[in-house]
């Protein structure tokens, strides 16, 4: 892609469907999760111990899934990007790992929506594995506590009605503001504020591109929109040099 060996600051904004190809489904989807169970809010979790409950039975259910999915196409490209020095940051909105598993460093990846491979302690910040929670909820069929303070645990994703990371909703304007190509992979760009960076980047100057299987709001707004398979797309930046 010409635009992408053109600019020297790129940012890559990933959405759910870089990773369908993984394995991992898209939740808003027809017959995605939100489909079969109302999401569960962050100050229901926080209130109910009934509810903390059913929301670590379902990530259970869930995890089969996580644990099988690889990095796929999508993320080998973006992973390439990084190590070329093409992709100074990637900012995500999933929660699978999957662009650190591909190889992108920690600190290159910005998640919006937090991480599902982990939970903390919302009091404290303790971090607590996700086997060690599964081996007590299967034993008592309750919610984990913090083992440190006794708090509330829960996965280190971001749940409706919880407020946005601070920090690195920071760090993704920071990026976004700097960079001269935005690349939006796999986002419906409906969920604000993260689908505002698109924008962002290009009310300061940056090219847009928007590759997706279906069309967006943000269409128009864009340089190069491109509605086909990410995977397939994306392949071919694997071997670009920087």
């Amino acid at each position: 892609m010409r635009m992408v060996r053109d600019a020297s600051r790129v940012v890559v904004f990933t959405g759910a469907g870089i990773s369908t190809e993984s394995g991992i489904p898209d939740f808003r989807s027809p017959g995605g999760m939100w489909t079969k169970f109302r999401p569960i809010e962050y100050q229901d979790y926080m209130a109910s111990a009934e509810m903390r409950a059913e929301a670590w039975r379902r990530k259970f259910a869930m995890e089969p899934t996580f644990r099988a999915a690889r990095p796929g196409r999508g993320h080998g490209a973006v992973a390439h990007l990084v190590r070329v020095g093409k992709v100074r940051h990637v900012i995500t909105q999933n929660i699978d790992n999957l662009h650190q598993m591909s190889g992108v460093p920690d600190n290159r990846v910005i998640e919006l929506h937090g991480n599902t491979t982990y939970a903390l302690c919302m009091e404290c910040g303790q971090r607590r594995e996700i086997d060690d929670i599964r081996k007590e909820y299967e034993a008592t069929g309750a919610a984990p506590d913090c083992l440190k303070c006794g708090g509330i645990v829960k996965t280190a994703t971001i749940s409706f009605g919880q407020a946005m990371p601070e920090e690195e909703m920071l760090r993704a304007e920071a990026a976004t503001r700097d960079c001269d190509l935005f690349l939006a992979i796999g986002s419906s760009l409906v969920v604000y504020p993260a689908a505002g960076f698109p924008l962002m980047a290009k009310r300061n100057g940056a090219r847009l591109v928007i590759i997706n299987r279906e069309r967006t709001e943000l269409d128009r707004y864009a340089d190069l929109v491109i509605n086909e398979d990410i995977g397939t797309v994306l392949a071919p930046l694997s071997t670009l040099n920087s």
